[in-house]
């Protein structure tokens, strides 16, 4: 079935003056041709997502929406009636949020976190701030160490609630940040432990030894655009490796322990000089 709010791969079968026709299992659905590929043929299949147009009718675009049926994003309030607010979600049209739907009063230019829905009623995308019920950590099917994706959600006294997977909620603790986080923001981040009591807690960026890998291309980098030398180490203050690597200090010793053991590099009185091959 061609449901609103997905993409989905159909055949060209008709080029006209005003667009392409797809074969939407037996029926026409129109592509415009503002949206149309160049050069592309009868009979060669499109990706393309599906909505409704203003008169209501299902349409394609081969635009990439911020987000699609079942995803939880944030968007910018751009339009306000006595029925509801229109968010921009990156298509020509805007995503329309019902008053039902909404938490407060809404002005635009706000930034908002809704869920993107399918209105049982009309068929039709839309969007809800009313969300919580899609969350649960009942049944957790992740596991520790796993990558995952993050929408920060909001904060909270112990650090970041963020929505991990479009399911579940965690917690980023403010020691584990090292980096600038915004609300709203959707990020990479990994498992760092599953509670007895189904509560989650997640850490930005890449799990173990997937880090240090990609830390010590850094460090390696940097020490050969600074001739072969840098003054830090594993006494150096926190803030300052962050202010320099971008990184945790658990990771950058981490990082430059490997380092040390492939014999790539050696430590100073003040810090960790690069071994050069003769």
């Amino acid at each position: 079935m061609i449901r609103a709010g997905q993409y989905h791969t159909l055949r060209i079968v008709k080029k006209v003056e005003f667009g392409l026709y797809l074969d939407a299992q037996g029926e026409e659905l129109l592509l415009p041709k503002r949206f149309a590929p160049t050069g592309v043929k009868e009979g060669e299949d499109l990706k393309v997502f599906v909505y409704h147009d203003s008169e209501d009718r299902l349409i394609a675009t081969t635009q990439s929406p911020l987000g699609i049926a079942g995803d939880i994003v944030t968007l910018k309030v751009v339009g306000l009636t006595n029925q509801g607010a229109f968010l921009d979600w990156g298509l020509m049209k805007d995503l329309f949020i019902p008053l039902s739907q909404q938490k407060s009063n809404l002005f635009v230019g706000q930034s908002i976190t809704v869920l993107i829905y399918i209105d049982e009623k009309t068929g039709r995308v839309a969007a809800t701030e009313k969300f919580d019920s899609y969350l649960s950590n009942d049944q957790i099917t992740l596991k520790e160490l796993e990558e995952v994706d993050l929408l920060v959600h909001r904060r909270t006294e112990l650090g970041f609630e963020v929505i991990i997977n479009n399911k579940h909620i965690g917690l980023m603790h403010f020691g584990d940040v090292f980096q600038e986080i915004t609300l709203g923001e959707r990020i990479k981040g990994y498992i760092r432990k599953i509670r007895p009591d189904d509560k989650i807690d997640v850490m930005p960026g890449q799990a173990g030894y997937k880090r240090v890998e990609s830390e010590t291309g850094k460090i390696l980098r940097l020490l050969n655009e600074k001739a072969g030398y840098l003054p830090f180490h594993d006494k150096s203050l926190p803030q300052d490796i962050y202010s320099y690597f971008g990184m945790s200090k658990k990771t950058f010793k981490m990082a430059i322990g490997a380092l040390y053991k492939q014999q790539k590099i050696s430590f100073t009185n003040d810090g960790i000089q690069l071994i050069t091959e003769e």
